[in-house]
């Protein structure tokens, strides 16, 4: 496991962090879609200029209303992220919400991923939920993100299931 002494996991700066934000964010969605097929198309269909615009100004208002909740894994400049969605929103399901959390692939396995994480239950454990609890949602098939949240005590608790609008 390769370290990386010199980075630090600190708040969200928008007017510093913002270009490497959005390029993470992008890998993070397509890593999502996979390599091909559909879902693939679907989610390098969504990253358009009108998407980046409108999730860099949803980043700004949550880290605007809770600025610990948008937290980077920054070296010379970010090269991860976790998203906490702010106490104003715990009311979508009566807790603290991990929205996203991504790692450059040179990163992984650095403990990196940890230091989000503990940054994020620490900001977590700050906030007036309903209920004290984090949750997130998991790719079934992604076995080392699997791995990572049972290492932190974190347990299923209800399945995620979606339906497709574009199909009603």
């Amino acid at each position: 496991m390769e370290q990386h002494a010199d980075v630090i996991v600190r708040p969200y700066d928008p007017s510093a962090d913002w270009p490497a934000l959005w390029e993470l964010k992008a890998a993070f969605e397509r890593e999502l879609g996979g390599d091909e097929g559909a879902k693939a198309t679907k989610y390098e269909g969504k990253l358009t200029d009108a998407y980046r615009d409108r999730y860099r100004d949803w980043v700004a208002d949550c880290a605007g209303r809770d600025p610990g909740c948008v937290l980077v894994a920054a070296d010379d400049g970010p090269v991860g992220y976790l998203f906490l969605l702010p106490e104003a929103l715990a009311l979508i399901w009566d807790a603290a919400v991990v929205n996203e959390l991504y790692l450059a692939p040179a990163y992984r396995g650095t403990g990196l991923a940890g230091e989000l994480m503990d940054a994020a239950l620490a900001h977590a454990a700050e906030q007036d939920l309903p209920l004290p609890r984090v949750v997130l949602d998991v790719d079934p098939n992604n076995e080392r993100a699997y791995a990572f949240y049972d290492g932190y005590g974190f347990e299923s608790w209800a399945e995620m299931v979606s339906y497709g609008l574009e199909d009603s």
